[in-house]
């Protein structure tokens, strides 16, 4: 331990703290939401490891209200989501892979029991405000749960015959059963004073204004898939498929049998999708083709293994340059090779290699390079600006158009992304458009819900299981695949059983259980620094940030994490603790004899539009 200076010689804290790193301010409930790395990096904002600890304590129920509350569709994201949490989990900074998130949210949803009694429901009497919502797609699913609780009248419009959007539409039945999809839009259908008009597209925002609702939400998805204008494309268009429009038409029942040699062009999750349906329906010899390399592919890692693990064969850096035909009979693809290349300005580019052009024979093409918002139904006199690139101009935190009572969501509002996406949209959306109904600002929004809740149960127990266990990422196991490569609605993952969630769910390092740190108790000891088992904690001089940064027993270069420095201690040092590297096991907690380091359990709910009145509270 430093011993502290004389007090006449020893500078003050107010000198300190102008010199040195200001103190955390944990009070501002985005310090510790931004701790909880999975949580932070999700759309929705789902608390994860509070419905992970749920599972592992047996309440799949409770797991999957925690999962319904925020994201709305967990047991289709517990299929289909793209996972942003995981890439941010920090048991992937110890080992290669995060702990399972996704698939654990589908345990809760296979594993629940009848939630729909703890429900919320539209009350008996309307509000008097009608709703329109065009599209019934991932975003006006959620503005209606959201909206609905309050009393308003919601009239969701859609031309197709079926709920679901992009859910039903484009994601294959081998990835997500139709029953799972019918189950959880009927959790938001069943609420009440929804009104679902499929098979009614609506082909003019003109005529949709002038009916009187109080406010428009547009959630009509990026529904035109990108075209690809090479030779032969007008020749051959009998057999040259648009990607997205394929998919749906075989989720419809349009479309049965595709030809037995297959190429896919494109390298994105829809590419993916395309080329795994295609061995599904008749296509013997599958190959997708893209411009690009292997890693930089758009798709998700999953997406590519999963392709590949069913014997697809992916062809790099290949750019389609013509189709081939014979009298109008399409007989393949034309590509020419091409390799990376960076400039001196670190872009990349694309140069031919100089060899000859490489000829893939097909009978099908599947075109999957891209997906473009299409608004052919808003009349561009009616008062909504649109950008360069056809997208509504929007204020990207309330969803409001410059139509007033106009507002978007999904891949409508910023072009395409993911259902996760989707969903976060419309819960913002669904705050603005009750503040704009009731005449309040909509950029003033409802804070969140927090609690930081001690988890001291004694003076070395806690009430969560700190133990850290040491397996690798279990994998989900697959059905056989002589059964699914022969039945298009076979679905491929079977998911955890309980015995492999739990041991899965026992990989999370609690992230949400801070290390809460009081300065007044604390006799710089240096206890809990020898016990820490990645030398995160440390008491040192005061600095500027990145001086601080770069002295710490261990230099913490990860800039998106933050420091958690404490006020002057008695020896005018700090505490600094990385929360880059912080595995939030308690061992400092347990060392301390004086209690100065507390286990708090942080849980961040996002405010909704319904939840207690919502955004009126």
């Amino acid at each position: 331990m430093e011993i502290a200076q004389d007090a006449e010689t020893a500078p003050s804290d107010a000198a300190k703290a102008k010199s040195g790193r200001p103190p955390t301010d944990i009070s501002n409930p985005d310090y510790f939401h931004k701790v909880v790395d999975c949580q932070w990096a999700c759309p929705a904002h789902t608390p994860v490891p509070e419905y992970i600890r749920l599972i592992a304590a047996g309440r799949y129920s409770d797991a999957y209200l925690v999962n319904w509350y925020s994201n709305v569709f967990p047991g289709i994201l517990g299929r289909t989501c793209d996972r942003p949490c995981e890439p941010a989990c920090r048991r992937g900074r110890v080992e290669a892979e995060p702990v399972a998130i996704c698939r654990l949210k589908r345990v809760a949803a296979d594993n629940k029991g009848d939630v729909r009694t703890v429900l919320p429901k539209a009350p008996r009497q309307k509000n008097g405000k009608r709703i329109a919502l065009v599209g019934a797609g991932p975003a006006s699913l959620t503005v209606a749960r959201d909206l609905a609780p309050l009393g308003y009248e919601l009239i969701v419009y859609d031309g197709e015959q079926k709920t679901g959007g992009m859910i039903r539409s484009q994601i294959p039945r081998f990835r997500l059963p139709e029953e799972v999809i019918d189950e959880e839009v009927g959790y938001i259908v069943d609420m009440g004073h929804i009104e679902i008009r499929t098979g009614e597209p609506v082909s003019s925002m003109r005529t949709l204004l002038s009916q009187g609702f109080d406010a428009i939400f547009v959630g009509s998805g990026a529904p035109r898939g990108r075209d690809l204008d090479i030779p032969g494309r007008r020749e051959a268009a009998e057999h040259i498929h648009i990607g997205i429009d394929w998919l749906a038409n075989v989720s419809f029942g349009h479309s049965e049998r595709i030809g037995s040699r297959v190429v896919v062009l494109g390298g994105g999750n829809t590419a993916m999708d395309c080329c795994r349906t295609a061995r599904r329906v008749g296509g013997e010899d599958v190959k997708v083709v893209v411009r690009s390399g292997f890693e930089e592919m758009k798709a998700s890692p999953w997406e590519k293994e999963d392709a590949t693990h069913e014997g697809i064969p992916i062809l790099n850096y290949h750019v389609p340059k013509a189709f081939t035909h014979d009298g109008g009979r399409l007989t393949g693809v034309l590509f020419e090779k091409v390799a990376a290349q960076w400039g001196l300005n670190g872009e990349r580019q694309l140069v031919a290699t100089g060899e000859p052009d490489v000829h893939i024979e097909c009978d099908d093409v599947l075109v999957a390079i891209g997906q473009e918002n299409a608004f052919p139904w808003i009349e561009r006199d009616v008062g909504l600006e649109f950008d360069r690139a056809g997208l509504p101009r929007l204020n990207s935190k309330t969803m409001q158009s410059s139509l007033p009572n106009v507002f978007f969501g999904g891949d409508a509002a910023f072009g395409p992304k993911n259902i996760i996406w989707a969903v976060a949209h419309g819960h913002d959306a669904a705050i603005s458009i009750d503040r704009y109904c009731q005449g309040m600002p909509l950029t003033e929004r409802p804070p969140p819900m927090v609690n930081l809740v001690s988890q001291k149960m004694g003076i070395h127990e806690w009430s969560y299981d700190n133990e850290i266990s040491l397996d690798r990422r279990y994998k989900v196991p697959l059905r056989d695949q002589k059964v699914t490569l022969s039945d298009l609605k076979a679905e491929v993952e079977l998911g955890f059983d309980r015995a492999r969630a739990l041991a899965e769910t026992q990989r999370c390092l609690n992230c949400d259980v801070q290390t809460v740190f009081s300065r007044e108790l604390c006799i710089e000891c240096d206890e809990c620094v020898d016990i820490c088992p990645v030398d995160c904690i440390n008491f040192t001089e005061n600095g500027p940030e990145m001086e601080l940064r770069s002295r710490l027993r261990v230099p913490a270069t990860n800039l998106n994490q933050d420091l958690y420095v404490s006020d002057t201690l008695k020896t005018h040092r700090v505490m600094v603790k990385d929360e880059d590297l912080c595995l939030h096991c308690g061992l400092c907690a347990e060392r301390c004899p004086t209690g100065a380091w507390d286990m708090q359990r942080f849980l961040l709910d996002m405010r909704l539009a319904y939840e207690n009145g919502g955004c009126r509270s």
